[in-house]
């Protein structure tokens, strides 16, 4: 599996920029725990934002998955509900609890 000179730096190419981006991301990061948006919540929520953004670069980029076929993609999609769904079970199931005290 030979690769042309032009496709090995077409691919370095993206890494630095990711590589960048990340740093650059990092940076927003530690910009951002310096700020106080009213709330903990909100503060979480905008870690949560920087984090799922550079989750995706990795992910996508360095994992290969923006090019990989549509069957992976769903696969990976139909393991995040499932995750999510067991995560809300027993939460779900408390709130009946919750009601009667």
């Amino acid at each position: 599996m030979s690769h042309s000179a032009e496709e090995v730096q077409k691919h370095v190419k993206v890494y630095i920029t990711v590589f960048a981006a990340l740093m650059v991301l990092t940076g927003v990061t530690v910009g951002a725990s310096y700020l106080h948006l009213g709330s903990t919540a909100m503060n979480i929520t905008l870690a949560l934002i920087i984090a799922g953004i550079k989750g995706t670069l990795v992910a996508g980029y360095f994992m290969h998955l923006f090019t990989e076929k549509a069957i992976i993609n769903w696969t990976l999609a139909l393991t995040v509900v499932f995750f999510i769904v067991l995560l809300l079970v027993p939460i779900l199931t408390e709130l009946d609890t919750i009601s009667l005290i």
